[in-house]
């Protein structure tokens, strides 16, 4: 069986490197760049108004709620960027995958870090679990929370 594909999402431990979230291919509105750009800096997920008060922080001016919602339901239907509803929080797509392909991330409890990962594996039991009950599925995100080796898991 093969090894599913991780991007670890900086969390101050020492992990392997990673790459560095992919170049947009699509040209992106100067407040979409920049709320991208926010998430592919971030150590962590973002939550909306920790993006609103980066966005103020560099552009010297407090943007909307709405057009922060609007960017961001804008990068996540590129493909460009994950939401964490557990945690209502967004973080720039790092794994270099299609939109449809199924996503794990694996949120550490403790530290709060976040692996990002995908495997043959789950896209075909997602896919098989969907089929099974006449299912189209839109998104395909699983959340797993638990421990990450750095913190005591396995």
């Amino acid at each position: 069986m093969s090894r599913p594909a991780l991007h670890n999402h900086d969390c101050g431990h020492a992990h392997a490197p990673h790459a560095a979230p992919p170049t947009p291919k699509i040209a992106l509105t100067p407040s979409r760049r920049r709320i991208f750009d926010i998430l592919a800096a971030a150590s962590k997920p973002l939550g909306a108004y920790e993006i609103i008060e980066e966005v103020a922080a560099r552009a010297g001016k407090r943007p909307a709620p709405m057009s922060v919602y609007r960017a961001l339901d804008f990068l996540l239907e590129q493909g460009l960027a994950h939401r964490l509803a557990s945690r209502n929080s967004w973080l720039a797509c790092g794994a270099h995958h299609h939109g449809d392909e199924p996503v794990a991330f694996l949120i550490c409890q403790c530290c709060g870090c976040v692996a990002e990962t995908r495997s043959e594996a789950l896209a075909e039991g997602i896919a098989a679990l969907a089929r099974q009950s006449g299912f189209t599925a839109q998104a395909q995100v699983v959340e797993l929370s638990g421990l990450c080796a750095e913190c005591g898991g396995a």
